[in-house]
């Protein structure tokens, strides 16, 4: 088994009864051997460009564990899903992950010293007076 993660473009039509069409995509996911790990719904939001003539899409990222030789068999049954207008399958980049939340942490421990110093300055500033 594999990690893989899964971003699906939902029709925008489909934000309020959303449940639905999600259930069938994430059976389509269990079918074929896979186990979600987590879904991230990040709503409806506009397009950068229009796909079969939407300009938005409701967005939800899933992480799965599938087999490898399941990705082909998803992907041809998420082509032919009337719910789904877009969607991409790929394997997360976990070095590029642990560095991003490196540089992360090492410039908010840059920010957390810098306002310390500027808070003493401020304190040494008050003293002067």
């Amino acid at each position: 088994m594999s990690e893989y993660e899964i971003a699906i473009l939902y029709d925008p039509d489909l934000e309020i009864d959303l449940e639905k069409a999600s259930k069938r995509v994430e059976k389509i996911f269990t079918d074929n051997g896979g186990k979600i790990t987590n879904t991230d719904n990040w709503c409806k939001r506009k397009l950068a460009y229009p796909i079969k003539k939407n300009e938005s899409a409701v967005y939800v990222f899933y992480t799965l564990d599938i087999p490898g030789e399941a990705v082909q068999k998803i992907e041809k049954t998420l082509n032919i899903t009337d719910e789904v207008i877009r969607f991409l399958i790929s394997k997360p980049d976990h070095k590029a992950i642990a560095k991003a939340e490196a540089a992360r942490a090492k410039q908010a421990s840059r920010r957390n010293s810098s306002d310390e110093s500027d808070s003493e300055e401020e304190s040494s500033d008050d003293e002067e007076k």
